[in-house]
């Protein structure tokens, strides 16, 4: 008799969400894609991925991988360079010039910038058909016990059913609250007292105040209590520009994460920075927005799972931008149960041993065991660098050596990860569970 397919329900259409469906689409295992808003869209702007998340890509879908890199803009160096944004040259702050502090070779075509926008229309130019619902705000998850259904029920009243249910909801995750409880604080980020200025410069205007050096590579710019990130995107016709800087204050609002600021502002946090930095700040746009960073290093979730429910990427590990490694994290996290969800229709179709909610739920068990220490390890590490990169942080201050090797050390975590070695891990974890 065959065994009836498995049902995947996907919450959210961010990154990670549709990374997924495209790692399940490839395995031939039925989804779908709720998403609260009415369309499929990233808000921000440009996003770069590091060597692992590329190789992340290439195992869960190559498709994937080749969405990103149509997209991509060459960086003109192989090398990632953090420059000392703040004195300028020999004390000379109306330069341009920026003393280079450390570098890192990043690999041929490692560590690229996109638009945000640009490659999750390459996501969505990939998927089926009819795969995604809108404007589904879930409301609840009925788990109605083993071997049945499990319902999902949405604000305006309407339900579905589904064998698995994978929260790819973002930092505000509604799939994280009913995991870990409402009233939990662990269900809910954290504001990092620092915030960012984003926006895009036309290359025709960066290129002639900068330099052809400053714009056509990724560069970070440190100092005291503020920072900022450039690199080129939209195949080199716009520079990205993150500027971040420490905010004593609460973040004011309750209901959402970025507001419209103004540019002035963004120019003040850095008017005492060097030229380049000056300059960078004076040719953004005045129609400018500010970003709370938030996270979930101070309240990090005790489990990714519950049963046959599931959270992924930020819904379950949100880190703040400052290794620029959050989206592959995500990433890291789709090929893992892309992969075991696999395992577990193999398993359901070769054997009758154990009862197909067993199977499904220990597939989440091992996403939680392979994924949850890496990942949080990563959140933290971010809240560290951000502080690195401000002169904030006590074991290494300014100190341009002490900086190197804190973010060397930190960055090859993450770059050098061996993404075999992780799908091998979740294969041996599943079959060591369902042997048990």
């Amino acid at each position: 008799m065959a065994v009836k397919p498995i049902e995947v329900a996907i919450i959210g259409g961010g990154i990670t969400g549709l990374t997924l469906a495209l790692g399940l689409q490839k395995r031939n295992i039925n989804f779908h894609i709720f998403e609260r808003a009415q369309s499929l869209r990233e808000i921000g702007a440009g996003i770069g991925f590091t060597p692992n998340a590329e190789r992340a890509m290439q195992a869960l879908d190559p498709r994937i991988h080749q969405a990103f890199k149509s997209v991509a803009s060459p960086n003109a160096s192989d090398w990632f360079q953090w420059v000392d944004g703040f004195s300028g040259v020999n004390g000379d702050k109306d330069t341009v010039e920026e003393e280079l502090l450390f570098n890192m070779y990043l690999g041929e075509r490692g560590f690229e910038g996109c638009h945000r926008a640009h490659f999750l229309k390459e996501l969505v130019d990939r998927l089926p058909e009819n795969c995604v619902t809108y404007g589904a705000h879930l409301e609840t998850i009925i788990d109605q016990g083993d071997n049945e259904v499990i319902q999902l029920r949405f604000h305006n009243g309407a339900t579905a059913e589904t064998d698995l249910v994978i929260g790819c909801d973002g930092i505000r995750s509604r799939v994280r609250q009913l995991i870990l409880g409402e009233q939990n604080p662990a269900s809910y980020p954290t504001y990092t007292h620092k915030k960012a200025y984003r926006g895009l410069i036309p290359m025709e205007k960066a290129l002639p105040a900068l330099g052809e050096s400053k714009v056509n590579t990724r560069f970070m710019h440190l100092g005291p209590d503020a920072h900022a990130l450039t690199f080129p995107v939209a195949g080199g016709k716009l520079v990205n520009v993150v500027a971040f800087v420490t905010d004593p204050d609460e973040w004011p609002y309750a209901d959402k994460l970025s507001a419209p600021a103004e540019k002035k502002n963004a120019i003040a946090g850095f008017s005492k920075f060097g030229g380049a930095v000056r300059t960078i700040m004076d040719l953004l746009s005045e129609d400018l927005d500010e970003w709370a960073i938030f996270d979930t290093y101070d309240h990090p979730a005790s489990t990714y799972y519950d049963g046959r429910i599931c959270i992924a990427g930020d819904a379950a590990h949100a880190a703040s931008p400052h290794h620029g490694a959050g989206a592959g994290s995500g990433i890291e996290d789709a090929t893992v149960l892309a992969t075991v969800i696999d395992f577990a229709r193999t398993r359901l179709n070769e054997s009758l041993d154990k009862s197909r909610s067993e199977v499904l739920k220990a597939a989440f068990a091992t996403y939680n065991a392979v994924r949850l220490e890496r990942s949080q390890w990563l959140v933290e590490s971010s809240r560290i660098l951000g502080e690195i990169y401000e002169w904030q942080y006590e074991a290494t201050g300014s100190d341009k050596k002490k900086c190197e090797d804190e973010v060397f050390w930190r960055s090859h975590k993450i770059w050098d990860y061996d993404i075999d070695q992780m799908l091998q891990q979740t294969a041996e974890d599943y079959k060591q569970r369902l042997s048990s």
